[in-house]
C-alpha cells in the first residue's frame, strides 16, 4: 500500500512538474533575451487563461479556443517586448525590474476588472473516462505531461532544426555578433517573447482545472516555476525542464511525507535558496567569468 502511494504521488509530481517545466522555459526564453527575470509571467499565463475561458463561455469548442487563445497570448507577449521592454534597453536594471512589478500588477488587476473575481471551473480536455488515464495517473495528469513533453519536442526541432530558431538562438545569446551578421535582434527578440506568452498559456490552460481559475491562481505556479528555473539554470532551456520536472516530483513528495501539503510552498523557497547558495548557475547552467 505504501508502494502504491509513493508511486501515485510520483506520477501526480511528474504531472505537475510538467506544468512547472512549460512555465520555468518560458522564464529561461525571456531572461536570455533580456537578462532578468520575468515576474509577470505567471500573470500573463493567469490572464490568457481567463481569455480562453470567455472563448468557451462564447461556444467554441475547447481545442478551437485553446489554438486561438496561444496565438493571442503570441502576439500579446510580442507587442509587450516591442512596445513596453524595447525601450528600456537602457535603462537601469532596477527600472526594468519595477516595470515587470508594475506589468504583474497591470494583469492582476486587468483580469479582476474584466472578468471578475470570482473562483471558476475551466474545463478539461481530457475527459474522465479516457482510456489513458488509470488507477495511478487521472487522465487530465497524463494529458499533462504529453501536452509538456510535445511543446517540448517542437520547441527541440524548432532551435535545433530551423533556420528562423537558429537565428533566434544566436540573437539572444549574442546581440552584438548577431547584428553584425545582418541579423534583426529586435525582432527577434520580439518573437522570443511572443513565443513566452504561447507557452505561458498552455501551462495556465493545464493547470487551471485542478486549481480553478482565478486572478491569483498562478502566483503558486510561479515560484515553484521559478525554483525549475533556478536548479536546472536560469540560462538553459533544457536545464528548465529538467528542473520544472524535478521540483514538481520533489514537492509533491515533500509535502506528503514530510512537511505537510500546507507548506508545500516552502520546498520551493527552500531549494531557491539552496540553488543560490550552493549552486547559482544551477545544474546545467554557465558559468560566466568577467575580467574585472
Amino acid at each position: 500500500m505504501m508502494m502504491e502511494t509513493f508511486v501515485q504521488q510520483l506520477m501526480a509530481g511528474l504531472s505537475t512538474g510538467g506544468i512547472y517545466a512549460c512555465l520555468a522555459l518560458a522564464l529561461v526564453m525571456i531572461y536570455q533575451a533580456t537578462h532578468h527575470v520575468n515576474f509577470a509571467q505567471g500573470e500573463m499565463a493567469m490572464f490568457s487563461t481567463f481569455i480562453a475561458w470567455a472563448l468557451i463561455q462564447a461556444g467554441l469548442p475547447y481545442w478551437v479556443a485553446f489554438g486561438a487563445t496561444v496565438v493571442i497570448s503570441f502576439g500579446m507577449g510580442a507587442v509587450l517586448e516591442f512596445a513596453v521592454i524595447r525601450p528600456l534597453h537602457k535603462a537601469p536594471e532596477l527600472s526594468v525590474v519595477v516595470v515587470f512589478i508594475g506589468l504583474l500588477m497591470v494583469f492582476h488587476s486587468l483580469a479582476g476588472w474584466i472578468f471578475g473575481t470570482q473562483i471558476k471551473e475551466f474545463p478539461s480536455p481530457f475527459p474522465k473516462d479516457a482510456w489513458f488515464g488509470g488507477s495511478m495517473m487521472s487522465p487530465h495528469q497524463v494529458g499533462t505531461i504529453f501536452v509538456a513533453m510535445c511543446i517540448v519536442a517542437l520547441l527541440f526541432t524548432f532551435f535545433r532544426f530551423t533556420t528562423l530558431g537558429l537565428t533566434m538562438r544566436a540573437a539572444a545569446q549574442n546581440p552584438g555578433s548577431s547584428r553584425l551578421l545582418g541579423i534583426r535582434v529586435g525582432r527577434m527578440l520580439m518573437l522570443g517573447w511572443g513565443l513566452a506568452g504561447a507557452i505561458g498559456a498552455v501551462a495556465g490552460m493545464m493547470v487551471a482545472p485542478v486549481v480553478f481559475l482565478d486572478p491569483g491562481m498562478m502566483t503558486g505556479v510561479l515560484i515553484y516555476a521559478f525554483a525549475g528555473a533556478l536548479i536546472g539554470g536560469i540560462d538553459n532551456p533544457v536545464g528548465a525542464i529538467l528542473g520544472g520536472f524535478l521540483v514538481g516530483v520533489l514537492e509533491n513528495l515533500i509535502g506528503t511525507y514530510i512537511v505537510g501539503t500546507e507548506l508545500k510552498l516552502s520546498v520551493a523557497l527552500v531549494l531557491i535558496i539552496v540553488v543560490l547558495v550552493v549552486r547559482p548557475a544551477g545544474l546545467l547552467g554557465r558559468h560566466i567569468v568577467q575580467r574585472v
